[in-house]
C-alpha cells in the first residue's frame, strides 16, 4: 500500500458574508496516498476550490488539521507557507497566468527564485521541466507566440520545475477545446503514472475526471467517494 502523503483530518472552514457565517466545508476527512490522482466534481459553490486552496497552503482551515507529507500546513506562519508552498506544490490552473514579457523558459523559471539555486542551475531545470512536457523546442517564444494548449503546457512546466510532492489542478483544462484538453489530460496522466506526481485535480467535466484514478463528489461541504476508475 502506498505511504499517505496528504491527510485532512476534521476540516471544517468557514467564511463571513456580512452577518452571516457560511460553512464551506463540514468536518471533512480525506487521506491521498502518494501517487494518486484523483477527480473533484461537484457544483459550483461546493467547497472543491476551497479543498485545493486548504492542501496548497493558500487558505487555513477554521478548524482541524492540514498534513502533507511531514509538514502540519494548518498551523504554519505565512512566511513559512510561502517557503514551504515553493518546494512541495506545483499549482495549475485554468488560465494559465504567465508573464507576456517573458519568455516560456523565464516562466517556468519564476518558481525557482524563492530558492537558492544560480541562475544556470535554474535554466537547466527550466529546460528540463520544458522538454518534459513537449516545449523543450519552445523556450524562447513568448506567451504570444504560443496556442492555448502550449500555453498550458507551460503552465505545467512551471509547476513541475521545483519537483513537487503534489499538483493541484483547478480546472486545468477549462479554457481549452476537447482535443486539446485531452492532450492536457494525458499529460498529467504520464505525469502521474511514469514521473509518479500525486494529482488532485478539480474539474466539472465527468470525461476529465476519467482520465484519474479515482473521483469524488464534493457537494455541501462534504466528499463522496467514487469507485476508482
Amino acid at each position: 500500500m502506498s505511504e499517505i502523503l496528504a491527510t485532512l483530518t476534521g476540516v471544517s472552514k468557514s467564511y463571513r458574508k456580512g452577518k452571516e457565517t457560511v460553512e464551506v466545508l463540514h468536518n471533512l476527512d480525506l487521506e491521498i496516498p502518494s501517487g494518486d490522482f484523483i477527480a473533484i466534481m461537484g457544483p459550483s459553490g461546493s467547497g472543491k476550490t476551497t479543498l485545493l486552496n486548504l492542501l496548497g497552503g493558500l487558505d487555513k482551515p477554521t478548524s482541524g488539521t492540514v498534513r502533507v507529507g511531514d509538514a502540519e500546513i494548518s498551523s504554519m506562519s505565512n512566511n513559512k507557507l510561502s517557503h514551504w508552498r515553493s518546494a512541495n506544490i506545483g499549482f495549475i490552473f485554468q488560465f494559465y497566468n504567465l508573464l507576456p514579457v517573458l519568455t516560456a523558459q523565464k516562466n517556468v523559471e519564476l518558481p525557482l527564485l524563492l530558492t537558492s539555486l544560480g541562475g544556470k542551475e535554474r535554466t537547466n531545470r527550466a529546460q528540463i521541466a520544458l522538454d518534459v512536457v513537449g516545449l523543450g523546442e519552445r523556450a524562447r517564444h513568448y506567451p504570444r507566440e504560443l496556442s492555448g494548449g502550449q500555453e498550458q503546457r507551460v503552465a505545467i512546466a512551471r509547476a513541475i520545475v521545483s519537483d513537487p510532492a503534489l499538483l493541484l489542478c483547478d480546472e486545468p483544462t477549462g479554457d481549452l477545446d476537447r482535443e486539446t484538453a485531452d492532450e492536457i489530460l494525458k499529460l498529467l496522466q504520464i505525469l502521474n503514472r511514469e514521473h509518479g506526481k500525486t494529482i488532485v485535480m478539480v474539474t466539472h467535466d465527468a470525461r476529465a475526471a476519467g482520465y484519474a484514478n479515482r473521483s469524488m463528489i464534493c457537494d455541501k461541504g462534504s466528499l463522496e467517494h467514487r469507485e476508482a476508475t
